[in-house]
């Protein structure tokens, strides 16, 4: 059981290596879009959290012990990017031996998931690295540990997380038998993730305090407020797309530029965000390049503006939510038109939170 418990964690980590390179270099390929102000100030929720656990194990049969087990522990974590988490975590179980006896083992570790999507259930690669305190009849002491498996997480309420994984730990322990050094285990936990701390709010306009002046001024009127949009960098339109008859929500991968799934994952994290704040109503707005004349930048901005509009609603966005869809041409443009990359940018949809 040891041997093929190894060869699964090997394959397990070269498996994980090669998809999280894979979506890193196509996430990098086109995020040089508009540079909008995202709804979480850090672009997501990044606060602390705790992970109570639960579970239980299959016990290497080498251990000479009974084969099943709970195991109960308690994780504390965070998101250090909107796919990646680091939990310090501590757990405890005890094993009954065949033949009398107890063998407990006190762990404590860090544990990183890669998580994959952005709403629902996100699946994720698991893997970590620990110490383990062996206690039993034989004798007691340390040994390094590591981990490797795969998970489900759901987000359940605003600030809680519903986490189930399963995977292999292997423990390289040579003490607690004379003859047999290194244990494999299956397991299977399940954790409540609740998040600390107050929900992040959007972030405000800063107040601009008027110039003083040395001696009574005319009445001035108020600045006018800065614009806070849900951020869509990222999502690409194809030059000139969509075409008429192209803005169902269906038709959207024909009007996004390739790789089309880096576009639908920001906007299926903008659905996300939503829903989170049922509150927020947006403004969808369309824009485009300077390229062709300002009737046909006018019409084609709004028939962008429509079919992201369209997107949201067939995921669950209430209509009464959305202000639009309007279209502002090749007007307020955040790149360089006179570039290929600065045109690119130009081409986008902004989701502006009304205040």
């Amino acid at each position: 059981m040891k041997h093929k418990g190894l060869y699964f964690m090997v394959a397990l980590a070269l498996a994980g290596a090669g998809a999280v390179h894979a979506q890193d270099s196509t996430a990098s390929t086109g995020s040089s879009d508009s540079a909008a102000a995202p709804a979480w100030p850090n672009g997501f929720d990044d606060r602390w959290y705790i992970a109570p656990t639960i579970g239980g194990y299959y016990n290497d049969t080498d251990r000479n012990t009974h084969s099943r087990q709970f195991y109960y522990g308690l994780g504390v974590g965070k998101f250090f990017t909107p796919n990646l988490s680091l939990d310090l975590f501590a757990d405890r179980t005890k094993r009954k031996a065949d033949h009398g006896g107890t063998w407990a083992s006190n762990t404590v570790g860090v544990a990183a998931r890669y998580y994959y999507g952005s709403n629902g259930w996100r699946p994720y690669l698991l893997g970590g690295v620990m110490g383990s305190y062996h206690k039993n009849a034989m004798d007691s002491g340390w040994a390094p540990a590591a981990e490797l498996g795969l998970g489900l997480s759901k987000a359940i309420a605003e600030s809680s997380d519903i986490r189930v994984e399963g995977g292999y730990r292997y423990d390289w322990d040579n003490k607690s038998q004379p003859t047999k050094s290194g244990y494999g285990d299956w397991f299977l936990g399940l954790s409540i993730v609740s998040r600390f701390g107050a929900v992040p709010a959007a972030p405000a306009p800063a107040p601009v305090a008027p110039a003083p002046a040395p001696a009574p001024a005319p009445v001035q009127e108020a600045p006018a407020p800065q614009k806070v949009v849900i951020d869509l960098r990222g999502v690409n339109f194809k030059f000139d797309f969509p075409k008429k008859g192209q803005v169902h929500a269906s038709e959207i991968g024909k009007a996004l530029a390739v790789p089309t799934s880096d576009s639908i994952a920001i906007l299926d994290q903008a659905v996300d965000t939503l829903k989170r704040y049922p509150d927020v109503h947006v403004t969808v707005a369309g824009y485009t390049d300077s390229k062709g004349t300002e009737a046909y930048n006018q019409a084609l901005s709004e028939r962008r503006a429509q079919i992201v509009y369209d997107y949201l609603t067939s995921h669950g966005i209430d209509a009464s939510r959305l202000e639009g869809p309007i279209g502002h041409g090749e007007n307020d443009p955040i790149g360089d038109n006179s570039t290929d990359a600065g045109r690119a940018q130009n081409r986008r949809v902004e989701l502006q939170v009304q205040q």
